[in-house]
């Protein structure tokens, strides 16, 4: 068996942080987007509520954030390569068992697993991924990165809305799962390099160690606890602002 050597870190960085973007815009635009566009279209085929369509987004995303621990180390130990393409390929498998989903059970297992393929392939696997590479350099990628990411909403509402009213959201949702095998995951591994060498961690005193960890667990507690206010207020423009607007008879096109 022949085992090729790494490819090293890439010298322009432009070329890994406009891959990262492209999966990114699909990564957020066909999971945490989704809803946005397809939620209405699903209650109304499959006669589940319009809040029990949603609240599969809201599982995903709480499963998401609990095994993203488990993310970010496994970064650290293999790097962002094989985390991603990972995630590439939960997402498509969730989007497909999406799509065949007619029973309320099933939908909700989808979005368990599009949660965990979010955990690996949203902006914490990417930035994480950035920083496994290029360390205290890796500012100005993940400053990119997330510029790349805002456009999600941008491109997937209108494609989302096209492939509905051209084929359903079951053929939204298979259309997005082909997505992810044709175009992300190839760029997650041809793009990415593996990651230098780990280095070890620097040896402190007990006693300043022990106040700079509760310092730093409080600054933690507090901005987790304002991203999780701006995410919840986020999170409900993104998946109910369509929906409202069509509500007030404004068409689908239109709203997006």
């Amino acid at each position: 068996m022949k085992i090729e050597a790494p490819a090293p870190v890439p010298r322009n960085r432009h070329v890994l942080v406009t891959a990262l973007g492209i999966t990114q815009i699909i990564a957020w635009g066909s999971s945490y987007y989704l809803p946005a566009v397809l939620a209405a279209p699903i209650a109304k085929d499959t006669g589940w509520s319009l809040a029990s369509v949603v609240a599969g987004l809201s599982c995903g995303l709480l499963l998401a954030g609990l095994v993203s621990p488990i993310t970010g180390r496994l970064i650290q130990r293999h790097g962002g390569r094989p985390v991603l393409a990972a995630g590439s390929l939960l997402l498509a498998a969730a989007h497909s068992l999406l799509a065949m989903a007619t029973a309320y059970p099933l939908y909700q297992v989808a979005w368990l697993l599009m949660g965990i393929g979010m955990s690996s392939s949203l902006y914490d696997a990417g930035f994480a991924t950035l920083g496994r590479l290029y360390g205290q350099g890796a500012r100005g990628a993940i400053t990119n990165l997330t510029l790349f990411g805002g456009f999600a909403s941008t491109v997937c509402w209108p494609l989302s809305a096209f492939l509905v009213e051209h084929g359903g959201w079951r053929i939204a949702c298979l259309s997005y799962a082909a997505i992810h095998l044709a175009i992300c995951l190839p760029l997650h591994l041809w793009v990415i390099p593996p990651p230098p060498p780990a280095a070890p961690a620097p040896v402190r005193g007990k006693s300043k160690e022990a106040s700079a960890t509760g310092r730093t667990r409080a600054r933690f507690i507090l901005l987790a606890s304002i991203l999780t206010l701006a995410a919840m207020i986020a999170s409900t423009l993104s998946v109910h602002l369509l929906t409202l607007l069509q509500l007030r008879g404004v068409g689908l096109a239109a709203a997006v």
